[in-house]
């Protein structure tokens, strides 16, 4: 699915209903509600990931720790270079938290 295909209502609304959550026991009820657990597993483990390129860990690194393979490795990694900064976003802020 394209980026273009992305935006319309309903994913406004889905993205709304997120922005929405106050506390993190409120979304792990909404997310075990909308998604699979073999989705919320496949989530968990890109955004390990992309922490770990955050961390300019090897590839043979990443695989040994979360089990994902180098396509998976591959496309995190292209979207932290040449996405739309989002992971940058997401750890900038979780970064400001901790500090």
């Amino acid at each position: 699915m394209s980026k273009k295909n992305l935006h319309d209502e309903a994913m406004d609304n889905l993205m709304d209903g997120i922005l929405c959550l106050e506390t993190r026991e409120e979304a792990y009820n909404f997310f075990a509600d909308l998604c699979t657990v073999n989705e919320l597993e496949d989530l968990r483990q890109r955004f390990q990931v992309a922490s770990m390129l955050r961390e300019e860990c090897t590839y043979t690194e990443i695989v040994e720790k979360t089990g994902a393979s180098t396509a998976t490795i591959s496309r995190v990694n292209r979207a932290i270079n040449y996405g739309e900064d989002g992971y940058d976003v997401v750890f900038e802020r979780l970064n400001k938290e901790k500090a």
